[in-house]
């Protein structure tokens, strides 16, 4: 007994001294690799000039820019992260009382610049251009993106979740700045003025964090003025400068903004043979509440077809996600629409929920919202604020309620760049209707969220424990989620657990899947090459798991994905991924969705294997392109696919896109086959920054749908369009019309 117990004690001791080293050793890796992001950050003085010093005209002629502080020896992101960019690139910042002034000199390798059309909000990602990043609260999870390209193209940007992730930049957000740009032999030049009001900020602020960062698509070259390393994004906000201002910035005088608009519509559905010609008319209004807080008010917000969604292909059992495109929802969107699931499966609020609902035959229509206001922004350096409520009117012909929506959200940072938030959703009957189920007069959904992003944002995660709450159920109804990313500079690793509990209701926001446990598993590996066509290239594997626990614990799903990647240095990306899955099917299911076609059996499980092989060339090329194909099992049949994007420029005027996917679905007797073709071919034609048209075909033999949209676009003034838009839609089989509406709607932003 002794000796067993010293053994034990020996062993003990030996694991707690090896434990002690793999925690050392840990540690120093962590710090090795932590290190690489730590150096010092690079600074810019920000001089203080009289009104009126500067002029806009792309030339950096007068004497304060020439005796401003300047920003240069900008680091390489891509192809190389180790190394001074090729050409420079250089930027002054100037300030006075109300504005913010931007000058910019690029070194290039000739006048051959690249840039895919006149349009404002560009993608960054096709196009020279140089971008600053002006991270106003010093919080790294919130910036204000302005780029230019050097045609004087703007494009302007709110950026969240510390600028990575999934999607961090909101490209519908809009301001009124001045940018004009001079193109020279081996060199442009950029002059910019941004009103203060367009930004938040902290009165009496002695200092905002900054980046500034270029694409050079004549060298195939991304570079920084604060380093970025390239396993993580260039646009993080972990890793920006220090911008400096000769004195404390005053508080800012933002003129409230009224955006009226006027929408006049005729339109015709041929399968039930009616006509509408309507007119409407409503409008926005923004109103600042010092520094650092938004009021937005709309009364008979118009959700028009100016702007149409995307068609897709879908082979799965699950509802799609598709963006928010309306513009009253967009400021501060991170607020309202970032808690819940990290990968997006599970948000308690969708705004797109909002203005939609189901008539009596369950298709989704148009539900007109009478008015709504949202408050956001931040209360102070630590705390921000989001409140968002809409009212929808009532439609008893097709037995919709009056429905109250709402959702309040907090904020706080935590440590350098996470947050914990937390939430109140809640959608409410307004009135007593005979055809509502009482299980539908409420739904609300409750929570908290924790954001992990560490400063070098090598950690990152989120933590989430949400509860819904209904009409008699009130019981269990739990969501929740703990996700982590481990990222240092070679490799990538991801754990990922989720429930959704069967009986969580969320109706204000967008969950796929419930009764589930998902648990995930990913790692990758890059190696970096020193020379050669390659920049950046390795493995990777991932395990997804998904059971039913009210089921005894029955496996739903799992995907087991060995992949490679490789990045060259023209930016061009090939990927090759090989999945085994397997899906037990609770009910029949039919992937062809063929009207009378016997499901594939339910109450089973089915294995199967598929490969995927993705090629993306060099977008800076006048003629771009993607090619994807994917072949192997499927269920208990078989199931082949190819897609491309083929992209043609005639710069700057024109850009020509062809997008197709063929997909074929092969099953045994008695069930149905399908072949599925998506076509939708697009010209988007800039007359000049003022004057645009556009024309977008989509062609679906899956939905038996053909749409045309056409939409002439004229800014008239800053932020103040007029639009004509033409839609026609026609079934495919037999190419009969469905319906068709043409619209001329005019908005106008007004300063008071």
């Amino acid at each position: 007994m002794h000796r067993d117990k010293s053994h034990s004690s020996e062993l003990l001791l030996n694991n707690t001294m090896s434990m002690k080293k793999s925690i050392y050793l840990l540690a120093f890796i962590i710090l090795s690799v932590s290190a690489y992001s730590q150096e010092k950050a690079p600074n810019i003085g920000v001089k203080f000039i009289g009104n009126g010093t500067i002029k806009i005209d792309g030339k950096l002629d007068e004497e304060a820019w020439k005796s401003s502080d300047s920003g240069n020896e900008f680091w390489q992101f891509f192809p190389s992260d180790t190394t001074r960019s090729v050409n420079p690139t250089e930027f002054r910042l100037l300030y006075d009382e109300h504005t913010i002034y931007i000058g910019v000199v690029a070194g290039v390798k000739s006048n051959n610049y690249v840039v895919s059309s006149l349009r404002r909000d560009f993608s960054g990602t096709g196009n020279d251009n140089v971008t600053l990043m002006f991270d106003t609260y010093k919080d790294g999870t919130t910036a204000f993106l302005f780029g230019m390209t050097p045609f004087g193209v703007q494009r302007e940007v709110f950026v969240s979740g510390g600028g990575s992730g999934s999607n961090p930049f909101n490209i519908t957000w809009d301001q009124k700045w001045q940018l004009e740009s001079t193109m020279y032999d081996d060199y442009y030049v950029l002059e910019a003025a941004i009103p203060l009001s367009s930004v938040k900020f902290n009165e009496g602020a002695t200092s905002w964090r900054v980046q500034c960062y270029r694409w050079d698509m004549q060298t195939n070259e991304q570079s920084a003025w604060a380093r970025v390393p390239q396993n993580q994004m260039l646009s993080s906000l972990a890793f920006m400068g220090e911008m400096n201002f000769e004195k404390p910035l005053e508080k800012s005088r933002t003129p409230v903004a009224i955006i009226p608009y006027v929408n006049a519509l005729t339109s015709k559905d041929f399968t039930s043979d009616t006509k509408e010609n309507k007119f409407t008319f409503g409008g926005d209004a923004k109103i600042a509440i010092g520094n650092s807080m938004n009021l937005d008010i709309t009364v008979n917000p118009d959700f028009s077809t100016v702007e149409v969604d995307e068609i897709f292909t879908n082979l799965t059992r699950f509802e799609m996600f598709l963006p928010e495109k309306r513009q009253f929802f967009i400021d501060n969107n991170d607020l309202f629409g970032s808690y819940g699931d990290a990968y997006g499966s599970a948000n308690p609020f969708f705004s797109r929920r909002i203005g939609l609902a189901r008539d009596t035959t369950g298709n989704l229509i148009e539900n007109r919202i009478i008015g709504g206001l949202r408050l956001s922004g931040k209360l102070n350096d630590n705390w921000r604020l989001g409140f968002l409520n809409m009212q929808t009117t009532e439609d008893l012909d097709n037995k919709i309620a009056s429905n109250n929506n709402l959702m309040f959200a907090m904020q706080r940072k935590m440590f350098s760049r996470s947050s914990l938030g937390f939430f109140a959703v809640n959608r409410q009957t307004f009135g007593d209707y005979s055809f509502l189920d009482p299980q539908n007069e409420y739904n609300r959904v409750i929570g908290i969220d924790y954001n992990l992003a560490s400063a070098d944002n090598n950690w990152t995660g989120k933590f989430y424990l949400h509860k819904s709450l209904q009409p008699d159920d009130t019981k269990g109804n739990y969501s929740w989620q703990t996700t982590v990313t481990w990222q240092p500079r070679k490799f990538r690793y991801i754990l990922d657990f989720q429930y959704v509990d069967d009986d969580f209701r969320a109706d204000l926001g967008f969950v796929t899947r419930k009764g589930v446990l998902k648990n995930g598993n990913g790692f990758s590996y890059n190696f970096y090459p020193k020379s050669g066509k390659i920049s950046l290239h390795g493995p990777g594997a991932m395990a997804l798991y998904y059971w039913r626990p009210e089921m005894d614990w029955e496996k739903e799903d799992h995907t087991y994905s060995l992949y490679y990647n490789i990045n060259f240095t023209n930016q061009a990306t090939f990927r090759a991924d090989f999945r085994n899955n397997y899906t037990f099917l609770t009910y029949g299911f039919d992937p062809t969705r063929t009207p009378g076609a016997v499901p594939i059996p339910g109450n089973q499980g089915y294995t199967y294997n598929n490969v995927m092989l993705n090629y993306t060339s060099n977008p800076g090329k006048v003629f771009s392109f993607t090619m994807q194909a994917t072949g192997g099992q499927f269920f208990n049949g078989e199931s082949y696919g190819a897609s491309t994007v083929l992209s043609y420029r005639i710069q700057p005027w024109a850009l020509l896109n062809l997008t197709a996917r063929y997909d074929a679905i092969r099953l045994p007797k008695p069930h149905a086959n399908a072949d599925f073709w998506l076509v939708t071919p697009e010209v988007d034609i800039t007359f000049s920054k003022s004057l645009f048209w556009s024309t977008l075909v989509q062609y679906s033999n899956q939905r038996d749908n053909l749409g045309i949209n056409s939409k002439l676009q004229w800014r008239f003034a800053p932020l103040s369009d007029l639009y004509l838009v033409y839609n026609d839609n026609y079934f495919t089989k037999d190419f009969g019309p469905k319906f068709r509406s043409i619209n001329l709607k005019v908005t106008y932003w007004l300063n008071i």
